[in-house]
């Protein structure tokens, strides 16, 4: 009647869920500071972004630099919107975004499946395809958003303020991941036919143009609440909770990623990473695998976006320069490449080196050496372990099991040497 719970999930999750609840009972007793919280919360973050990447590059095989620009549009997005209800109780951020990422999908969807029959469609006559029915579908929203925002505005501020602020703050996040896998898939359909490392300087100045945009964001795209290169304030922080929505975030994106790996789709993504041309010879997509694996990694980029901007309250275009964008290419490789468990440590050994023990060790005022002695230490280890602190290794739950081996009957066993035989 009862399935049995499987021992390598339960210690997986009862791992996870017991973390959860040390750091929170620390917090409560003071012993973990308000400085460390947020450095973890951070790593958490970090850990989300990276484990994208590390589904674009690690598995599938995509050297791509572009996860900071989408980290970036995500932690814009549900800024703008978070910011609007709780500073002048206006969700007509909220009921655009919402809808145009509604219809915009929709339209990605069925023209897909339209374009992908046609023969002889080149890919960048299909972008601008893509892109026009986008901008009509965006143009669509923001006419529908205004019809609808007073009706939303009445319905929501009905509500108690913690309800409808955990509504707005929960569609923010959801919408933020929604907008960069959405912009990841105009985006990648001319430039995934480039090669790999072509494919990265390509990603790379996807995050240049998308900084560039944000340091101009009040007045060549109109938002000034952005207040472009001065940094956008007035994001409301959530800390009360904010612990636990990170954190619960988290486990969907590591559970989401794992049966993502384990299933067929899982499988073709990882054949293109090993040998592109017998992928294509077995009859695997390789275009719509490379196109799934970069939008399902942008997708956890926006989600974590969205996050960081209520975790730090503050956004800044510096924050996603292109220094930064190295971050979460770093963590993979510390992690190792292919390995979620690596990817997962090394996010919140990155922060806690680099934000909190190398401040506590280092001399006032040289603070800033820790930029140096890390790479220094990163150095020391790619040297000793070229495949990152993890290589392939992998938790239980999250390792990959062949199915065991049917045994044959022993009437079947006995005659198969004898048939041998003759």
């Amino acid at each position: 009647m009862f399935k049995k719970i499987d021992r390598n999930k339960l210690i997986f999750f009862g791992g996870l869920i017991g973390f959860y609840l040390v750091i929170q009972v620390l917090q409560l007793m003071g012993i973990v500071t308000s400085f460390l919280s947020t450095i973890l919360s951070m790593g958490t973050v970090l850990a989300i972004v990276s484990l994208g990447l590390n589904l674009i590059y690690g598995f599938n095989g995509q050297f791509s630099l572009g996860q900071w620009g989408f980290y970036a549009i995500g932690a814009y997005s549900a800024a703008d919107i978070t910011y609007r209800w709780s500073n002048n109780q206006d969700t007509s951020a909220l009921l655009v975004l919402l809808f145009s990422v509604i219809l915009v999908g929709g339209a990605i969807m069925i023209l897909y499946r339209t374009l992908s029959r046609l023969r002889g469609l080149d890919a960048l006559s299909a972008f601008v395809i893509y892109l026009l029915a986008t901008f009509g579908f965006v143009f669509l929203s923001i006419k529908l958003g205004g019809l609808l925002t007073p009706a939303m505005n009445s319905a929501l501020g009905a509500l108690p303020e913690w309800l409808s602020f955990t509504i707005v703050y929960i569609l923010a996040v959801l919408i933020a991941g929604l907008v960069a896998a959405e912009i990841s898939f105009l985006f990648g359909l001319p430039v995934l036919t480039l090669g790999s490392d072509y494919f990265g300087i390509a990603t790379l100045g996807f995050s240049i143009i998308v900084k560039v945009l944000l340091d101009n964001s009040d007045t060549l795209l109109g938002f000034e609440e952005m207040k472009g290169a001065r940094g956008m304030i007035g994001i409301p922080k959530v800390d009360d909770w904010g612990w636990f929505a990170v954190f619960a975030f988290f486990m969907i994106v590591v559970v989401v990623t794992r049966n993502l790996l384990h299933s067929s789709f899982g499988r073709a993504i990882i054949s293109v990473r090993e040998d592109e041309i017998a992928a294509k010879a077995m009859g695997i997509d390789v275009g719509f695998y490379k196109t799934l694996t970069f939008v399902i990694g942008s997708l956890f980029a926006g989600l974590a976006g969205g996050l960081y901007a209520h975790v730090n309250a503050f956004l800044h275009p510096d924050t996603f320069n292109f220094i930064r964008s190295f971050d979460p290419l770093i963590v993979v490789v510390l992690g190792g490449l292919g390995s979620m468990t690596g990817t997962i440590f090394a996010s919140y050994a990155y922060l806690l080196v680099v934000e909190w023990l190398l401040r506590q060790i280092l001399p006032p005022g040289f603070e800033n050496w820790r930029f140096v002695v890390f790479p220094v230490i990163l150095l020391i280890m790619m040297l000793l372990k070229p495949n990152g602190l993890f290589g392939n290794f992998e938790m239980p739950f999250l390792r990959q099991l062949l199915p065991p081996l049917k045994k044959k009957p022993a009437a079947e066993a006995a005659a198969a040497p004898q048939e041998a035989a003759q």
